[in-house]
């Protein structure tokens, strides 16, 4: 039996979202700029579905920013849009992409990392998985040298390929599978390349494909929660 795909519009509704996968250490420059070792297989970790929220062109984004160090890791990002079966690939399985940012508690990171414990709490925020509209998946070999980039104040900070990535698409969309299970409506993050660093209150970050402006959104400082 054929896999039904879903009816994916390209307009993002949290609520439609069912897993978000991210993939840690997929760009080995990215790897080697934190100095981290180089994985031998993918490294997945997952964002709970409330930390997407969608970019227009200059949305608000409030973020803890008086917990330390944030900073934008820029991704390609797929949506997954029939249930993945052993050994499909990407053309199959994927139905639109978009830009995302994984943004990370980095200070928060550093000590969760030093004490052994997961890293919700450094990834897992609200508004820390945001995205832009979804494009139809163009096929695999076409996306390889589409150039992505991300500009800070009008700064290109961020930019790269989907060549550059250490583990495919394909690898990646069965690997998940393979071990987590991957249907329709689940993302994948798909990993950061070089050029990771930190925002401030104020900051505009713009997302691009190619010369297309996809997405903005200017950083506001989130309120401490009074306890």
């Amino acid at each position: 039996m054929n896999p039904v795909k879903s009816q994916f519009t390209g307009e993002i509704d949290p609520s439609n979202i069912r897993n978000v996968y991210c993939i840690g250490r997929n760009y080995r420059m990215h790897a080697a700029e934190l100095g981290n070792e180089v994985p031998q297989e993918p490294m997945v970790f997952m964002k709970p579905s409330h930390a997407v929220h969608s970019v227009a062109e200059g949305t608000l984004l409030p973020l803890p920013l008086h917990l330390g160090a944030v900073h934008h890791e820029l991704e390609l990002v797929l949506h997954i849009g029939t249930t993945v079966q052993p050994g499909m690939t990407a053309d199959e399985a994927v139905d639109g992409y978009a830009l995302g940012i994984d943004f990370t508690l980095r200070d928060v990171q550093d000590v969760l990392k030093r004490k052994g414990h997961p890293w919700m709490a450094a990834k897992g925020v609200l508004h820390s998985a945001p995205i832009t509209h979804f494009l139809p998946y163009p096929g695999t070999e076409a996306l390889l040298d589409s150039p992505f980039s991300l500009l800070r104040n009008g700064e290109a900070v961020q930019s790269g390929t989907a060549r550059d990535m250490l583990f495919s698409i394909d690898v990646l969309i069965n690997h998940i599978a393979e071990h987590y299970g991957l249907g329709a409506g689940d993302i994948i993050f798909t990993g950061t390349p070089a050029g990771v660093g930190p925002i401030e209150e104020h900051d505009e970050l713009v997302l691009k494909l190619g010369e297309e402006l996809v997405g903005s959104c200017r950083i506001t400082a989130k309120p401490p929660v009074e306890r």
